[in-house]
């Protein structure tokens, strides 16, 4: 019987009659919010599921809380920092020396609409983190994805891509005046152009990938929201006011796109409301993909960019 979802259901919902067990998921920005939401279920789930976030104290605190409701978790804790290379590769490598078989790799972590800043690199912090961190992480340790084919990378993307296009010209914001929701658009389109090319060079080694919308759920990704912010995202939405979703609504998107048998030989896509999410470019719309977020070549000129931000190529 075919499944059917919406905006409402759940990672319970998405996961019912799901058994991970014997599969590695690694998970970052799982100390909290969504990424905790998603590895408590894939964990209750039966997966072994790698905690990995920035702070080992808070992360260690996930685990303890993931374990008081599923006490057969199996968890463990990785340092990593995605705003800084050194702790990529660092991460990656210790990673790779613990688990050379990855099946599931959920790129959650993120900061949103935050004051200028820069990574430990000097790139803006929303592109470097979000999307350069990620795109590391993800290059460093396909060798354990293909080794654990059929694999699937999920990146945690955001209807808010709508906001920018990459800006190839200056990602940086050198050349013009900073605005923090456009680096944020930028980043979360980059996340949507990174599947794309991802998912081209390594689906014939068994590794999907998907980009996800998870909705709007109010966790500490908004801690740089002020009032007039959160005033605005809602003003824009159908009706002037947004569908706020739960935690387990909100990773329920993440979900699907990890284990769903309905994705089975497909990838590159964006999803919402754990469905596949048609290109829409009306500037009214609040559902659908932008167009330029999936273009194959700007995916392609995003790797080249990527790889040189990073200083390191990948095999194509």
């Amino acid at each position: 019987m075919e499944r059917r979802f919406d905006a409402d259901s759940t990672t319970d919902d998405v996961l019912a009659g799901c058994d991970l067990s014997g599969r590695l998921a690694i998970v970052t920005g799982a100390s909290g919010g969504l990424g905790e939401g998603t590895a408590r279920a894939l964990a209750d789930h039966g997966a072994r599921v790698v905690i990995a976030c920035r702070d080992r104290a808070k992360g260690e605190a996930a685990a303890e809380r993931i374990r008081e409701r599923v006490p057969a978790g199996a968890l463990d804790v990785q340092e990593l920092d995605l705003s800084s290379l050194a702790s990529v590769r660092a991460a990656a490598e210790a990673l790779l020396a613990a688990h050379p078989a990855i099946d599931l790799l959920v790129n959650n972590a993120g900061v949103m609409a935050c004051p200028l800043a820069h990574t430990a690199e000097g790139f803006e912090a929303q592109f470097g983190t979000n999307h350069l961190g990620h795109f590391l992480l993800t290059c460093l340790l396909a060798s354990a994805l293909r080794a654990a084919a059929p694999a699937r990378v999920v990146n945690l993307s955001s209807g808010g891509h709508r906001f920018s296009d990459v800006l190839f010209d200056d990602p940086d914001f050198e050349a013009r005046d900073y605005d923090k929701w456009t680096a944020y658009g930028q980043s979360k389109t980059a996340n949507v152009l990174f599947t794309v090319e991802l998912d081209r060079r390594m689906r014939d080694a068994g590794v999907r990938a998907f980009a996800v919308h998870p909705g709007a759920i109010m966790t500490d990704l908004s801690r740089h929201l002020v009032p007039e912010d959160i005033a605005a995202i809602h003003a824009r939405a159908p009706g002037g006011r947004l569908h706020m979703k739960t935690i387990p609504a909100g990773a329920a998107t993440t979900c699907f796109a990890a284990t769903a048998p309905e994705l089975e030989g497909r990838g590159g896509l964006y999803l919402e409301d754990c469905g596949v999410a048609e290109v829409d470019d009306d500037p009214r719309s609040a559902s659908g993909v932008r167009s330029y977020a999936v273009d194959a070549d700007a995916a392609r000129r995003l790797w080249t960019l990527s790889e040189q931000r990073v200083g390191q190529r990948f095999a194509p």
